[in-house]
């Protein structure tokens, strides 16, 4: 089981020093109140910046280290994402890093960028998927996005417990951001951990939404609008318990 903890957090734009002082007693906070895993919204440190050349950090650059430095302080893991030079591709990309505690560092680039804001001009698209093993737990992330991609979720399934999504997914679409969260939640049997941003950005609003899903749909959900913090416990007992129960996925190979 893991304690997982989503927080829903406004971005100051471009400023990941800033971003660093606000986020930093939210996390505390957080695992205070026992978190053992704490998701930050996507690009948590910029913003949904498009300036990739000019925000961009190195592997190690200063949002990766302030998520290994917290995470080893607080004995929790850190999850978010934010704009990378990643080797290998010829842009940066919207990387996604779990840091642990213990200087663990799985990262996972948004195979998806969101075209309609023209994040393909900015970002290269990731390739490979990920799934990582905590404390019993089988999570994989994805970004955003991703959401809407059902065979992202579909492919990993019977080998994933948990879903985690990061996300900056504006107010205007916020019945899309909590209709799909949930529906990859009940398809899939397996719990979603949906984590978006409020506050504005240019001329887009963005409501949060935050909320933890388990296998049957069921929801923990965070104020709309406000900073605040879901925390929810992942039991992947309960995964297989409403899998056996409830044989679905099966038959999909049946299809």
């Amino acid at each position: 089981m893991l304690r997982v903890a989503a927080i829903q957090h406004d971005i100051v734009w471009e400023r990941p020093q800033e971003n660093f002082a606000a986020i930093t007693p939210l996390v505390e906070a957080a695992v205070t109140d026992g978190a053992e895993m704490v998701v930050l919204a996507e690009m948590w440190s910029t913003g949904f910046s498009m300036n990739s050349l000019e925000i961009a950090e190195q592997p190690d650059g200063p949002t990766a280290e302030f998520m290994k430095e917290t995470a080893a302080r607080t004995g929790a893991w850190v999850v978010g994402s934010f704009p990378e030079h990643t080797v290998g591709y010829d842009r940066p990309t919207n990387r996604l890093l779990m840091a642990g505690p213990g200087g663990e560092d799985h990262r996972y680039s948004k195979i998806h960028p969101f075209t309609y804001a023209r994040e393909h001009e900015h970002y290269a698209a990731g390739i490979d998927r990920m799934t990582v093993e905590i404390s019993g737990v089988r999570i994989t992330p994805l970004i955003c996005y991703d959401l809407r991609f059902a065979d992202l979720f579909w492919d990993p399934a019977p080998l994933t417990d948990c879903y985690i999504v990061p996300a900056n997914w504006p107010a205007a679409r916020r019945e899309h951001w909590m209709t799909l969260l949930r529906a990859r939640a009940i398809e899939n049997q397996a719990y979603v951990v949906g984590v978006n941003r409020v506050g504005s950005a240019g001329r887009l609003d963005y409501s949060g939404d935050t909320r933890i899903i388990d296998p049957l749909g069921g929801i923990v959900e965070a104020p709309a609008g406000e900073v605040s913090t879901v925390i929810a416990d992942v039991d992947p007992a309960e995964v297989a318990r409403v899998r056996a129960e409830f044989p679905f996925m099966q038959d999909r190979d049946n299809a």
